[in-house]
């Protein structure tokens, strides 16, 4: 199960049920802006990362990675298993094998918990949806360490957030992206998915005011016919989104909210130039964006849109620079170093997983 470690690295077995490039456009899947990031910077460390669920770039997006990645079907010999948690989903993960719409994600995550956790493999499971119950026993078990994206984790969890390659933070001109017009005042990138509520609040009201775009799967949307539902988009499509509009809202389910967890919505939106407004009611708001970018309400965004397309470029320049200044919470070192720190301190002779 386990193999001798040595001076170059760890091999770590990742699971994830996602896509490391574009992928296809009819799934959820916020991993892709940030998941080839960790994977990337875990081999620049020196360490092998097999893949231990299904190739989707492979089979579903027809993307060819295995010149520079490597996926397992077996139970291939490994230090520490990472888990991208998954969830019970009624009518696709949890019927049997072989049904139309099944996806064999959580019979395949059982199963590398039976063969290597409950064996006392070192296992760090990222929750990054927070949808692993507070009772759940595995919050206790002796050899897993529960992560979460989130800058308040649940007791007994720690903080792993979704990074940003460090390269990508040095590089970011804040000038060259505040410059030129864009069409749109305000636009939305992302799925319905226990949103309703700050979507009412933050997002729906400025939209009677804005021209404005949602893009995303929106299946419950009768009571905002005011709003303009593009519905899904591909991948590659989202940084023009954010480029061609002035502003975004960072709407997040109230269980993220109270605990700190920022999407990926965030450095997609500043990194394109595009100001992200806050609810005030996002713990630690201050720690994401700077005090001018906060709303308390629908009208406030409303105003604030108007305020931020009014705004000079080179004000709104000095807007992005605070912004991506916030964003060094999710340099990519950093959480390079965060998850060195959530190995089993017992476990002396793993190798450091920083550089």
């Amino acid at each position: 199960m386990t193999r001798t470690t040595t001076a170059s690295g760890l091999r770590i077995g990742y699971s994830l049920w996602g896509f490391l490039g574009p992928g296809v456009t009819d799934t959820p899947d916020g991993g892709r802006s940030h998941r080839h990031t960790l994977i990337d910077g875990l081999i620049a460390a020196g360490h092998e990362v097999v893949f231990l669920q299904a190739n989707r770039d492979l089979t579903e997006a027809g993307t060819d990675l295995r010149e520079t990645y490597t996926w397992a079907d077996g139970l291939p010999e490994i230090d520490v298993l990472i888990l991208e948690w998954r969830w019970p989903i009624p009518g696709r993960n949890t019927t049997p094998c072989g049904q139309p719409g099944h996806t064999c994600d959580l019979h395949r995550q059982r199963e590398l918990l039976d063969y290597y956790t409950e064996q006392g493999l070192p296992t760090i499971l990222w929750d990054k949806d927070q949808r692993l119950p507070a009772e759940d026993h595995l919050r206790q078990h002796p050899s897993i360490t529960v992560a979460e994206p989130a800058l308040h984790p649940s007791p007994g969890a720690h903080s792993l957030l979704f990074p940003i390659a460090d390269e990508v933070l040095d590089s970011f001109d804040p000038r060259a992206v505040a410059a030129g017009a864009r069409q749109w005042p305000l636009v939305y990138v992302g799925n319905q998915y226990d949103r309703d509520d700050a979507f009412d609040t933050y997002f729906a009201p400025a939209a009677a005011r804005h021209a404005h775009r949602v893009a995303g799967k929106w299946t419950n949307t009768n009571r905002w016919p005011h709003v303009r539902f593009a519905g899904r988009v591909p991948f590659i499509v989202v940084e023009d989104l954010y480029r061609d509009a002035t502003s975004t809202v960072l709407l997040l389910p109230e269980r993220y909210a109270r605990r700190g967890h920022m999407t990926q919505r965030i450095f997609e939106a500043v990194l394109a130039g595009c100001l992200p407004l806050t609810p005030v009611t996002i713990r630690s708001a201050s720690r994401f964006v700077p005090t001018s970018l906060h709303v308390t309400s629908g009208s406030d965004t409303a105003d604030r849109v108007s305020r931020l397309m009014d705004m000079p470029e080179r004000h709104r320049a000095d807007l992005l620079t605070a912004c991506a200044a916030r964003l060094e919470l999710f340099r990519l070192s950093t959480q390079l170093d965060h998850l060195d720190a959530l190995l089993p301190a017992a476990r002396t002779e793993l190798t450091s997983l920083t550089p």
